[in-house]
């Protein structure tokens, strides 16, 4: 034959049919609402009530407090704000990476029942309110809590909730740890564990054996893993709210909320919005080119 024939018509039409409702799905629940925060954003201030008019019209949009808030995070007071989230969203991921890990790996190697068991127990805080269980640390970070008087049995005595950024990073890795384990568990689990026996037989210690072969074939997870838990945490605000309450530990989505529900400059709180999708945008798109690239030369 000269050339390939087309595919049939009813393939044609069957795979973008079947992309049409998370095509509509996307652009309901994500096109309509990033517009919905431009026109707030770009929009105008009423003279009289000082609220947020959204203007709806690109042509008529005004970028005068856009560029306020812009030049603020770039060279002004945000810009340690939005430094100080990001060190706790990488310090928050580096040490989920280092506990959930072992316990991915460690839940990937069990088989039957026990697996089943093992799961099912970390699946079952979920069944618990977020709100409830940052609650309960509140209650034992305070300083007559449990755990402030056991860790000053040891010596270690300071103030948890009271501006402290390790409490913040602990926060953040309690709350969004189970969603790194569970990409982390489905890549392991697919892993051909032959491959490490034969690398055994070969003459591999077990640390070797991890680096060049239980290592490059989990980075799959580890990239989805790690998408999974960053970018909700460069939003979150009720952590740091919880556990802290404090201007030393502010983050970005303090800074939204703050301008959002606390300020009349709601403009201000959709641009900071705009500025962290931007950020968070460029940041992945750097990762996944990168992460492509490094497969691209493993093969």
């Amino acid at each position: 034959m000269s050339g390939q024939s087309s595919p049939p018509a009813d393939r044609r039409i069957f795979w973008p049919g079947l992309a049409l409702p998370g095509s509509l799905w996307l652009a309901i629940f994500f096109v309509v609402p990033a517009y919905t925060i431009a026109c707030v954003a770009f929009g105008q201030v009423d003279p009289i009530f000082r609220d947020a008019v959204p203007v709806w019209n690109p042509l008529q949009w005004q970028f005068s407090d856009a560029s306020e808030v812009l030049g603020s995070v770039v060279g002004g007071p945000l810009r340690s704000v939005f430094l100080r989230t990001s060190f706790y969203v990488i310090a928050a991921v580096a040490l989920s990476l280092i506990i959930g890990y072992p316990i991915a790996y460690y839940l990937a190697r069990q088989e039957g029942v026990r697996r089943t068991i093992l799961l099912a127990l970390m699946v079952i805080p979920f069944w618990v309110s977020f709100l409830m269980r940052l609650l309960a640390w509140v209650n034992l970070l305070e300083p007559e809590g449990l755990a402030s008087r056991f860790l000053r049995l040891f010596g270690i005595d300071q103030q948890w909730l009271n501006g402290n950024h390790l409490t913040v990073i602990l926060g953040l890795v309690y709350g969004y740890l189970p969603f790194l384990i569970l990409p982390l568990y489905a890549s392991l689990e697919r892993l051909d564990w032959r491959l490490i026996e034969a690398a055994r037989d070969l003459g591999a210690s077990s640390s070797q054996a991890f680096r060049r072969i239980t290592l490059p074939l989990s980075r799959a997870g580890i990239a989805a893993g790690t998408v999974l838990i960053a970018l909700p945490m460069f939003g979150d605000y009720y952590t740091n709210d919880l556990l802290s309450r404090s201007p030393r530990t502010e983050m970005i989505g303090n800074q939204i909320d703050f301008f959002v529900n606390a300020s009349s400059q709601k403009q201000k709180g959709a641009t900071l919005v705009l500025v962290l999708a931007l950020f968070l945008a460029l940041v992945m798109s750097w990762y996944l080119i990168r992460l492509a690239r490094v497969r691209r030369e493993a093969s």
